[in-house]
């Protein structure tokens, strides 16, 4: 492993985790989220030292982190106890796909893995368009929702809701 990255990550969300492995890159990872399910390996591998607003603060500086990745400023509390107690902190704010496949070119590059990371978030743009294309074929739904919960839907063959 290369000691100009880090190698001792803890992901606080379930995201890095699961684009670290597509990476190539798990050995890096030393602690994960509480409510990672992918991949469902990472749950069998790696201690669980957060949920999405908590963390054991406590047990990630026993992992001897030298990043810590989250998302969000709702992670910002804890993102402030590991800087107060010198550990790097990567939080990310993406709230498009545009912003998750540079979030996955960014994260590959912080770990040294720039040309992995490419190749994945161009899969994912492949993908994405595929689903895209495909969506565009299928026939569009109007759903009416009453006040009393009950609901209607039909296929739109004009555009118009029916």
């Amino acid at each position: 492993m290369d000691s100009r990255y880090p190698s001792r990550i803890v992901c606080l969300t379930e995201e890095p985790t699961e684009v670290l492995y597509a990476l190539g890159q798990e050995d890096r990872i030393v602690g994960i989220s509480g409510f990672t399910v992918r991949p469902a390996r990472a749950r069998r591998e790696k201690p669980r030292v957060s949920a999405f607003t908590s963390a054991k603060v406590d047990r990630i500086l026993a992992l001897r982190p030298d990043l810590v990745v989250g998302f969000s400023d709702i992670q910002a509390d804890i993102a402030q106890a590991l800087i107060k107690s010198g550990i790097e902190v990567w939080i990310s704010n993406h709230r498009s796909i545009d912003g998750i496949l540079s979030y996955v070119r960014r994260l590959g590059a912080l770990v040294g893995a720039a040309e992995p990371a490419e190749r994945y978030a161009l899969e994912l743009e492949t993908h994405i368009a595929q689903v895209r294309q495909a969506a565009a074929l299928l026939p569009a739904v109007h759903a009416c929702i009453s006040k009393n919960g009950m609901s209607r839907s039909s296929p739109a063959s004009d555009g118009s809701a029916s």
